[in-house]
């Protein structure tokens, strides 16, 4: 059987996406969501160490752009959500990190260094 590969989105697509009406799903742990968020319409917060007592909120039928800081957990959160039957997410890479530092609306005080895994190069993944 061939394993289905998750779809990622860039911060840039991510904001055009949610002007077409996207919901986005940040699932981040109450304290960072706290300190700082996504400044745009249609977020749903659920903290990853939540899902699954609360993936019932996700609409099954919308499509949805899962974000975290990094990129990191949110695919984690792609991948148990394809188990439960959901099959339209994207995944946000670079997540809320790489948002901020393009300058896109977030509600709160940034806490985020500006610092890349990679010294800034395009090898990044």
């Amino acid at each position: 059987m061939e394993e289905l590969r998750i779809k990622e989105v860039c911060p840039t697509s991510t904001l055009e996406l949610i002007k077409r009406n996207y919901l986005l799903l940040d699932v981040r742990e109450e304290k960072e969501f706290n300190q700082f968020s996504f400044d745009v319409p249609r977020v749903l917060h659920i903290p990853m160490s939540q899902m699954a007592l609360r993936m019932n909120e996700i609409p099954k039928s919308e499509k949805v752009i899962v974000a975290s800081l990094n990129g990191e957990r949110s695919l984690q959160v792609v991948h148990l959500l394809r188990d439960y039957g959901f099959d339209n997410l994207l995944n946000m890479k670079k997540g809320l990190s790489k948002w901020v530092q393009k300058g896109y609306p977030i509600k709160g005080e940034t806490t985020i260094e500006e610092k890349s895994c990679c010294g800034g190069e395009s090898k990044c993944k």
